[in-house]
């Protein structure tokens, strides 16, 4: 059974979401394009071109509450060293830069709160990750001591710059289901450096037609949105948005009959990643849209994270950080 203790400090790790919103970014290697369409030399490259004072100016003027940043997610690659990761994968997986803790540092010079993410599986990722990791899909007990003395690494390395972590990836498959985690091994790795740190494990959450969190320790719901319908978080893949659907909304600050965070997170211009030449995706949504829903969370308690395009430069989208700008001043 989960510990009582544990559950019940749900509550106080999360009482800096309630009622607030933050901002994600999908910043992968090589997944997201530059903005002028140039290709990057090299890994290393990519991450020293960074420009974070410029991505911490776009930042700030939002008005956001907390930054969501992709330490990595199924490329190989990861935004900051990791000792672990090069004694288990071997050197030029981990940049150089240690932008990840750059970063963290610079979000909470701000007075603001830092989340980075990573995918809880390695399935989709080469063999050499594979094996070094000791990912075997008839038996992932190794597989999790390793990659949580990973997480481990940079828990430790970010200390109480780190307020959360977001893990991706805890679907119900037949290689690792969310019924095989060791969760207070993957909770304690994750709070070691922060043992105030929210945690959110994603099954694919209202994308995937689930409203509760995927096991009673989480701390805040995952809450992947697809897209909204008249204001409104329609259940659902991007492939079932013909005909009627269920539409849903936050009642309270909890999920119904847990101590978990209600949060949701929603891409509002390109979906997730950029990976095109030339200008971003615009808005999705309308100002009057966009405003309604995330009012209309905050004002129960819920908390938002807000998905924005983002260039291998480390620059947000124009458009939408404009548009942020118009409304962020009446979610405070």
């Amino acid at each position: 059974m989960p510990d009582t203790d544990m559950l019940a400090s749900a509550r106080d790790r999360t009482s800096w979401m309630r009622g607030r919103w933050g901002l994600m970014v999908h910043w992968l290697y090589p997944e997201t394009a530059s903005k002028s369409g140039t290709p990057s030399a090299s890994f290393d490259e990519a991450v020293d071109d960074f420009d974070l004072d410029g991505f911490l100016a776009d930042f700030a003027a939002t008005g956001a509450d907390w930054m969501m940043f992709t330490i990595g997610q199924n490329t190989g690659y990861y935004a900051g060293p990791n000792a672990v990761l090069d004694r288990l994968v071997g050197s030029g997986h981990g940049s150089r830069r240690d932008l990840i803790g750059e970063m963290a540092a610079g979000v909470k010079r701000l007075g603001k709160r830092f989340i980075p993410y990573l995918p809880s599986e390695v399935a989709a990722q080469s063999d050499e990750v594979r094996s070094g990791f000791a990912w075997d899909p008839a038996d992932q007990s190794e597989f999790q001591i390793r990659y949580t003395e990973f997480i481990r690494e940079y828990s430790l390395r970010l200390g109480k710059d780190l307020d959360a972590w977001w893990f991706d990836g805890c679907y119900d498959w037949d290689h690792f289901n969310n019924r095989t985690y060791d969760w207070p091994l993957w909770l304690a790795a994750s709070r070691v450096g922060n043992p105030d740190a929210a945690v959110a494990f994603n099954d694919g959450s209202f994308y995937l037609r689930k409203q509760e969190p995927v096991t009673p320790y989480q701390d805040y719901l995952s809450g992947e949105i697809g897209w909204l319908e008249n204001g409104h978080i329609r259940l659902g893949t991007e492939t079932e948005r013909e005909g009627p659907g269920t539409l849903v909304m936050p009642t309270g600050p909890f999920v119904p009959g847990t101590h978990c965070q209600w949060h949701g997170q929603l891409p509002i211009d390109c979906f997730w990643v950029y990976g095109g030449v030339g200008p971003m995706d615009p808005p999705r949504y309308s100002d009057t849209e966009l405003n309604a829903f995330v009012r209309n969370c905050l004002t129960v308690g819920g908390s938002i994270t807000l998905n924005v395009g983002i260039y291998r430069e480390g620059r947000l989208a124009e458009a939408t950080v404009a548009q942020l700008m118009r409304l962020s001043g009446g979610w405070s």
